[in-house]
């Protein structure tokens, strides 16, 4: 079975990491991250197989209660996507850089797992919040034709895009700020 992401937003980070051990316990689902975003709301991403991640993701819904902001489940994902929310994806080599700022982290997650089945790109890294103001940041690499292709497809079809870039011959100290 194809692997699926779920992701719960929550305004309160006592009640985000209850519900994260709630969701755990009702399948299994494997988190993949669960932490304060800004500005202090809490966020929970889990993976696994499609029917896990749906029977995690309704009952962190009800355990969210008035706390719950937002929620996102993809069937179906990339199989880069978990890596590159986890910082765990291997990049062998940089070419052309894609960036794409969002100002939710589930329209950052959608975007990278569109950009990823669109082109043949590598995610580098999907930014979660965190010191970022609450957005969703998506780093990848590619060529240059691969990542306008990435970059087209997302902004297509996604919402809250803030701002986007190709860097065609990035410079190595950039590079090295990626990695």
């Amino acid at each position: 079975m194809r692997e699926a992401v779920g992701v719960i937003e929550l305004s309160s980070i006592a009640r985000g990491i209850d519900v994260s051990d709630q969701m755990l316990k009702v399948s299994n689902a494997q988190l993949v991250k669960a932490s304060t975003v800004c500005p202090g709301k809490y966020i929970v991403i889990i993976g696994g197989s499609t029917s896990d991640v749906e029977t995690s993701m309704k009952r962190g819904k009800q355990a969210a209660g008035e706390y719950y902001v937002d929620s996102l489940l993809i069937p179906n994902i990339h199989s880069q996507l978990i890596p590159a929310i986890g910082l765990t994806n291997p990049v062998n080599s940089l070419k052309a850089i894609g960036v794409m700022e969002f100002y939710s982290v589930t329209s950052g997650i959608c975007a990278a797992d569109i950009a990823a089945k669109a082109a043949n790109i590598t995610l580098i890294e999907v930014k979660i919040g965190y010191a970022i103001g609450g957005k969703g940041v998506v780093l990848f690499t590619g060529d240059v034709e691969a990542v306008k292709t990435a970059v087209a497809a997302a902004i297509a079809e996604t919402e809250l895009l803030l701002s986007t870039t190709v860097i065609a011959r990035p410079s190595e100290k950039i590079l090295q700020t990626l990695l």
